[in-house]
């Protein structure tokens, strides 16, 4: 699949209050401006048009874009976030998504689903059931992604926030993989490329249009994906990673 949009929105300045179990102190949202700057231009350089939602104060974490829909090439799907504070973010973006997308689907209550738990290969989806992915919201995706003729599964999250923070597909039938995934039977046809328990943040990374994004300060990480072939672009998440987010957590790419 080649992409050609991304969607991202400008951090606010009360992300300082975002959900997080990191304990690693709270962002600077100076430098969180500059990294995100940093991650557009990236973007960019992938060959994709980039559109930039403003900041919106009244959700800290309403930067973390990806959770809020999945986009497919038949539809998009408006998620139902798990975090109770997370889910008016949905609504602009619904409104933005319907200039571009023509079926629009949505998961209903009780059902929660956070777009960080869905890892797509062609057109299956892994559906991550983690603590912001419940068994109601998965099997209404599963159902709505089979009315459009893809396939879905689900797949245990025994520790991490979202599967992605976890697995990242890189194509060419590449995974990056934290331990806790290793031995995943849904996992074992892929080759794997094993992150170390201490650089497991690395491990959500993106590939777009023949690029895989990095976050910097991971190198034996950094080394396996560039030695399996992969163009890499290293990008500064410090100050995201304080709040748990990664680089998918950054965009909805379409």
């Amino acid at each position: 699949m080649r992409f050609r949009n991304a969607i991202v929105r400008t951090p606010c300045r009360n992300m300082t209050y975002g959900l997080t179990e990191a304990d690693m102190g709270k962002p600077d949202y100076d430098l969180a401006l500059m990294q995100h700057a940093q991650y557009i231009a990236a973007l960019k350089q992938c060959g994709l048009d980039v559109l930039v939602m403003e900041a919106d104060e009244d959700f800290p974490d309403s930067t973390f874009v990806e959770d809020t829909a999945l986009l497919t090439p038949a539809c998009a799907i408006i998620t139902r976030p798990g975090a109770q504070s997370r889910r008016g973010e949905t609504a602009s973006m619904a409104s933005e998504l319907k200039k571009y997308f023509q079926t629009i689907e949505a998961i209903q209550p009780p059902g929660t689903v956070d777009a960080g738990d869905i890892m797509m290969v062609g057109d299956h989806y892994y559906i991550g059931l983690s603590g912001r992915t419940n068994p109601s919201g998965a099997q209404q995706l599963i159902r709505i992604l089979e009315r459009h003729h893809m396939t879905a599964s689900t797949v245990t999250v025994p520790h991490a926030l979202h599967l992605k923070a976890g697995v990242a597909y890189l194509e060419n039938n590449h995974v990056v993989i934290t331990e806790e995934f290793w031995n995943q039977p849904d996992f074992s046809r892929f080759t794997q490329i094993r992150v170390k328990p201490e650089e497991s943040y690395a491990a959500n990374c993106v590939w777009i249009n023949g690029f895989a994004l990095v976050a910097s300060g991971f190198p034996e990480t950094l080394k396996a994906i560039k030695a399996s072939g992969y163009k890499t672009i290293s990008l500064d998440m410090s100050e995201f990673q304080k709040l748990d987010g990664g680089l998918s957590c950054l965009s909805l790419r379409f």
